[in-house]
């Protein structure tokens, strides 16, 4: 648990400083590089699990590694939904006018109508809310870094040989 914690800090502060910087180069919306942060998550797992295994006696199995991904993604989650949630209420609240301008011309670019914009934008007016971005941002990462965790295990994880 103690590593998983640990590495969910700096999962959390890198995903904030990501944050930052695409806002801040006005990349908001980039799928490219909102990608980075599974490329991240992947590199902090492997970390972590190697960390676990040299601090411990060089073992790991497969459920102590998707522990240490469940752990740090709930703190890593955690710290960048309240993050998000200051920045988008506090900090930058024009921030949420950038993400509705950028699901409009998304959605103009599919061809949809005005009238189908103008109720798209509606329906999707509470999931884009500062509240909703925290709940979904919450469980959203909890969830990503427990199904990365599941295939990372799978490769870091290092059984004790069995004794006969």
């Amino acid at each position: 648990m103690s590593t998983g914690i640990k590495w969910g800090l700096i999962a959390g502060l890198a995903s904030i400083i990501l944050f930052i910087a695409i806002d801040f180069s006005g990349q908001v919306g980039n799928k490219a590089l909102s990608s980075i942060g599974f490329l991240v998550s992947i590199a902090l797992l492997i970390l972590a699990h190697r960390e676990y295994k040299s601090d411990g006696d060089g073992f790991m199995e497969y459920g102590q590694g998707v522990g240490i991904g469940f752990w740090m993604g709930a703190v890593s989650a955690f710290l960048s939904s309240s993050f998000t949630y200051l920045y988008v209420t506090i900090i930058n609240p024009a921030y949420m006018d950038t993400i509705k301008d950028i699901q409009q011309m998304e959605m103009e670019k599919r061809g949809m109508s005005d009238a189908q914009i103008e109720q798209a934008m509606e329906m999707s007016g509470f999931f884009t809310g500062p509240l909703a971005m925290f709940i979904f941002g919450l469980l959203g990462g909890v969830l990503i870094t427990v199904i990365l965790s599941l295939i990372v295990s799978a490769f870091t994880k290092k059984g004790r040989p069995e004794m006969i």
